[in-house]
């Protein structure tokens, strides 16, 4: 067996593997709690060969992950590995919070320090509250007093925002997500550059984008299996970010041992892209991208719909069902996050959404089309 990829992490002094365990995505029983003895076998599988970040948050599993992880992680010697979470900045109403949040982490943890910790889930807003609280200065002090290792923040925003909390101080690390589809979305790989510039290091979360990278459509599926008929769709979506030099850990909520024995073949004797698969990668973006049906911009200049139609929301989702090809990778934004009551069917072709439409889309008809589609659930080239 070869050796496990390992970076430096910046100036922490940190040397991280490059395939960080993921703990939000853990096998569960039918009752939805963690199926503790096959999470614990993949974790094991996991540290053996040369996984030593693993990666937790105080929300996952229910508020169970962190208990799990503090259990199994027992049998290690507390040396041997880095762990992180994250602080549930939404649950933040005052200073004393931060204190009480976080003993309750090292209680769950069983442990008496955090490596790596980080606001969870920043976006400008929650940002400008917390550090308006100070609560950034307060996790500074914390830092100082030896609580944890290194201070970082998780991302979910436009750029812009990430330029603003990024230059706010000198943070140890940070997360972003990153994928070769959404290389242009929120702090993307602009956003990498900027930190690259700075000299922080990144940790990377949705590389397989929650798995839709991993399940594609056939004639793209063709275009990979050319370079590599060995090779899983993940493992090119993990090494497109892995061939980033300031990426230094890429997390993967496995679920199943397959996923980790096929992590674990990615990242031992890990391969850089060659330029010849970057531009598969590349030619597979502009195939995909131009599945996109209509060119919705989520502008929401033709919001607020009469009926309570989320209209950017079902071009969103009708967008993605055929970039991917398949009703999974839209599954959730249509049934859950627009969910019956706004989807395109309550549409009664008013028309008050067209007159506002700077793109000029022909909204209703592609309401009636998007419906249409997404009611098939199944769809494949």
């Amino acid at each position: 067996m070869g050796n496990m990829e390992m970076r430096d992490m910046g100036k922490t002094g940190a040397k991280v593997s490059l395939l960080g365990f993921g703990c939000m995505r853990f096998p569960t029983t039918e009752d939805g709690k963690i199926d503790e003895a096959r999470a614990e076998e993949m974790l094991d599988k996991a540290i053996a060969s040369g996984v030593n970040y693993i990666d937790t948050a105080y929300p996952y599993h229910g508020g169970e992950s962190e208990r799990f992880v503090g259990k199994v992680l027992q049998k290690y010697d507390r040396d041997s590995f880095y762990l992180a979470t994250k602080l549930p900045v939404w649950l933040v109403k005052s200073l004393d919070d931060v204190d009480r949040i976080f003993e309750e982490q090292l209680q769950k943890l069983r442990t008496d320090h955090v490596d790596f910790y980080l606001m969870h889930a920043l976006d400008r807003e929650v940002f400008e509250k917390m550090r308006d609280m100070g609560v950034v200065e307060k996790l500074k002090e914390m830092k100082k007093a030896g609580k944890f290792k290194y201070l970082g923040f998780s991302f979910h925003d436009e750029y812009s925002a990430f330029k603003e909390i990024i230059n706010y101080t000198e943070w140890d690390f940070c997360q972003i997500q990153l994928n070769y589809m959404d290389a242009d979305e929120q702090a993307g790989v602009k956003g990498y550059e900027l930190a690259k510039k700075k000299g922080v290091p990144l940790v990377i979360m949705e590389p397989v984008k929650g798995g839709t990278l991993a399940n594609l459509a056939p004639d793209i599926r063709e275009k990979f299996t050319a370079l590599d008929p060995n090779a899983s769709m993940a493992s090119f979506a993990l090494r497109w970010v892995g061939t980033f030099d300031n990426v230094k850990v890429i997390l993967s909520g496995m679920s199943t041992m397959e996923q980790v024995d096929d992590n674990l073949n990615t990242f031992i004797d890990f391969k850089p892209m060659t330029d010849a698969e970057k531009k598969t990668v590349d030619d597979v973006v502009s195939i995909m991208k131009s599945r996109v049906q209509n060119g919705c911009t989520g502008c929401r200049y033709c919001m607020p719909c009469p009926f309570g139609v989320d209209i950017p929301g079902c071009f969103k989702a009708w967008n993605t069902y055929h970039v991917y090809g398949n009703y999974n990778s839209a599954s959730w934004l249509w049934e859950h996050e627009i969910g019956e009551a706004h989807q395109a069917k309550n549409c009664k072709e008013c028309g008050a959404c067209e007159q506002k439409c700077p793109q000029h889309l022909s909204i209703r008809s592609d309401l009636k089309k998007a419906q249409a589609d997404l009611d098939k659930k199944e769809f494949r080239f």
